[in-house]
């Protein structure tokens, strides 16, 4: 057995954690804008409450001024009809907020000199994103990459690593984090090879299981019995507008763009009309299990959003929480990668 397979092995079977408690509030952030030419001789309350009128009404627009959260090239002005000119930066600066509960705490399945595997709790997002700035893995990995630059006196040779997919928040599962430029590159290759094929007629040609480097599979609960022991869905996945979600709400739609997932039933439960299954994509679209299942007509449980068809259940602005379109939930990642982590550690690199 080689060197690589050893330190391998050594390392898959002592798990450890890390993680620092989340501070009360985080750091706040700043929103920078360029002054075109035409706004030049605006005032500075006509550019916020024009511009970013989506962000605050006037008078929050109002409050801000005055409450020195606004720069101007740097200078701090608090005049609301200070006039602006061409080319000027302005910078908006939210104060601090408590951001909502998530864990901290994250398993370390493996790690080497090119990546690390995370078993990313549920409740935990993966990058900054609306309330969450701070409480999310990145900041996990950059504050414990922090601790040893600080120790090892080399921050600079070994920048810290950065998620090269997405979970969910609600997504519990096996996150990759490459720590240089080369697993960097190779895992977006890996994790993209095979997308081209979804949209093929012939299943055969598009099945993940042989084509991709990398598998991922999930499990998860489907509402309802799925009578089928397997079930493959190819249905394309696209965007509507939709009350609270800036961007457009993900869902079944024939304009969308190829999906395909292959679908394993491994328990009915019939008393409790549930069925547990497990989901292979061969894409990655944006919410792709909820909607698939759904489309099928066996929603996951406890889906807030989603029901038969891969639609919304309603256009309610009052009901929607833009949280339920930017969040996954509890569905389990199982495996990424072919005999993970063996496959990673010592053919990654000569693939």
């Amino acid at each position: 057995m080689s060197d690589a397979a050893e330190n391998c092995e050594t390392s898959t079977t002592t798990p450890r954690t890390f993680g620092e408690a989340w501070p009360e509030l985080n750091d706040g952030l700043n929103y920078t804008d360029s002054v075109r030419p035409s706004d030049s001789g605006s005032t500075l309350i006509e550019f916020y409450s024009i511009k970013h009128k989506s962000s605050a009404p006037l008078q929050g627009w109002l409050q801000r001024i005055e409450n020195g959260q606004i720069t101007v090239d740097g200078r701090v002005v608090t005049d609301p009809n200070t006039i602006i000119r061409a080319c000027s930066e302005l910078v908006y600066h939210r104060l601090p907020w408590n951001e909502p509960d998530a864990p901290y705490s994250l398993e370390v399945l493996f790690e080497d000199d090119h990546l690390i595997a995370l078993n990313k709790p549920s409740g935990l997002q993966v990058l900054p994103g609306g309330l969450f700035q701070q409480r999310t893995v990145l900041t996990q990995l950059q504050w414990r990459a922090s601790r040893q630059s600080s120790s090892l006196m080399h921050q600079e040779t070994h920048p810290h690593p950065v998620p090269v997919h997405r979970l969910g928040r609600g997504t519990s599962g096996i996150l990759l984090c490459a720590k240089s430029k080369l697993a960097k590159t190779r895992l977006a290759a890996y994790f993209a090879d095979g997308t081209s094929v979804v949209g093929s007629n012939r299943y055969s040609d598009a099945c993940p299981c042989k084509r991709r480097k990398i598998s991922k599979i999930y499990r998860a609960l489907a509402s309802g019995i799925l009578r089928e022991d397997e079930v493959v869905i190819m249905q394309p996945i696209g965007t509507v507008r939709y009350p609270g979600v800036a961007k457009g709400l993900y869902i079944a739609t024939s304009s969308g763009k190829p999906a395909l997932s292959k679908v394993d039933v491994l328990e009915r439960d019939v008393q409790g009309n549930y069925t547990l299954v497990q989901v292979e994509i061969q894409s990655g679209r944006p919410h792709q299990i909820r909607i698939h299942l759904s489309f099928i007509g066996h929603p996951l449980i406890g889906d807030p959003l989603y029901v038969t068809g891969g639609q919304p259940k309603c256009f309610d602005p009052e009901f929607v929480d833009e949280s339920f379109a930017q969040d996954g939930y509890k569905i389990v990642v199982l495996i990424f990668g072919f005999f993970f982590p063996f496959f990673l550690s010592v053919n990654f690199f000569h693939a």
